[in-house]
């Protein structure tokens, strides 16, 4: 997936501190209410078949300076946001006025609601702005009064993102690590080994930052936890033969509290779960979107997957084909995280063709646009 150097969804970055975030003027201070879409929404009538894929479909790209094609690809339409990752960002002021230029370009566009606007801001060693909150997941687990330190994790990430003008935060990670150094706890990403210390804190930050206009993600449903140091799916593929109870028990547990907080989004992990579904990863997989996570949990916000180019899903197909997949299992919005601009527009065009050719059903894309649009049309 990645080449020589390339930085993966996982890779650390060691953020600065002391930095304040200058505030993006114009934007209206709190959070929108849940409403029904306005006539600010466009409809998937009103949008040609490219441009209802592209707003299923967040963008990356490389280096400090936001290309022109993905600004042109903004301002036709065919974007539903950006993800910002470490390599994008070299001060707060740098990053707020590539966000800034983003914003401007989606402003003439069809669908003028404001962007996706996204990075991983977890806490700890997981910043992709340097800045709030220093603490990691695990120290907010181990301290005195871990519900009240996740809280004030979520009011400063969410603070320091809105002052930059992002408006989704990638966090937090409701895995439930098992031992010392696995694949979650080697960076401090999960809360405890104590789903109901996880859950309490989930909620807490997932409430507070979401306090502030800044959308919250649940990540990586329906858990990583059990995953070793080495089961990364940004690298290869992985299965994970946790049993259903224990699954349910304990790695879905914080998903409760997170959809009581009113989650906006949750991220599906690609591992394959062999007591859920054995044959796919679980963002292709219905069986786990549609059954456990809107079934059985009763989700009904936004889905979004992991990087659509990770390496657990290389042997699958194409990027577009995997994208199509996803779509079909009921994954609302494809991140694509590579820092290719290409890349997100050959995902583009694989939905374009799927929604064109009857692959994908067009009742259920427009009921995932419907989603996506009522997302957007709440945040600033």
């Amino acid at each position: 997936m990645h080449g020589p150097g390339t930085p993966t969804r996982r890779t650390v970055l060691a953020a600065g501190t002391g930095l304040a975030a200058s505030g993006l003027p114009g934007l209206p201070a709190g959070r929108r209410t849940r409403e029904p879409l306005g006539a600010a929404a466009a409809g998937p009538a009103a949008l040609t078949p490219q441009q209802q894929a592209g707003q299923r479909v967040v963008f990356s790209y490389p280096g400090t300076t936001v290309p022109q094609s993905l600004l042109d690809q903004i301002s036709s339409g065919q974007a539903a946001g950006v993800i910002i990752n470490s390599g994008n960002v070299s001060s707060l002021s740098q990053i707020t006025a590539a966000v800034q230029q983003m914003r401007q370009a989606n402003a003439g566009s069809p669908n003028p609601a404001p962007l996706l606007l996204m990075t991983d801001q977890e806490g700890g060693q997981v910043r992709r702005l340097p800045g709030a909150p220093t603490q990691s997941e695990k120290q907010i687990g181990q301290s005195a009064d871990p519900a009240s330190a996740a809280a004030s994790a979520g009011t400063s990430a969410g603070n320091l993102l809105r002052g930059a003008g992002i408006n989704i935060n990638l966090a937090p990670v409701l895995d439930v690590y098992r031992t010392a150094g696995d694949f979650d706890d080697q960076y401090g990403r999960s809360y405890s080994t104590d789903p109901s210390v996880a859950s309490s804190c989930g909620q807490a930050f997932i409430s507070a930052q979401q306090a502030t206009g800044v959308a919250a993600t649940a990540k990586h449903f329906p858990g990583l936890g059990p995953a070793t140091s080495s089961q990364n799916t940004d690298l290869r593929p992985v299965t994970l033969t946790t049993s259903l109870s224990q699954l349910r028990g304990t790695d879905e547990f914080p998903y409760v509290a997170a959809l009581t907080a009113g989650v906006d989004l949750v991220m599906v992990s690609w591992a394959i779960y062999s007591h859920l579904d054995s044959a796919h990863p679980a963002g292709l997989s219905s069986t786990v979107v549609q059954g456990e996570l809107r079934g059985r949990l009763g989700f009904s916000g936004v889905t979004i997957t992991d990087a659509i180019a990770a390496g657990a899903l290389s042997g699958l197909g194409t990027i577009g084909q995997n994208a199509v997949s996803a779509a079909a299992a009921g994954m609302d919005v494809i991140l694509e995280a590579s820092g290719s601009v290409a890349n997100g527009q050959a995902v583009v065009s694989a939905l374009a063709t799927a929604l064109q050719n009857g692959s994908l059903d067009a009742t259920a894309f427009g009921s995932a646009l419907t989603r996506v649009n009522a997302l957007r049309n709440r945040l600033f």
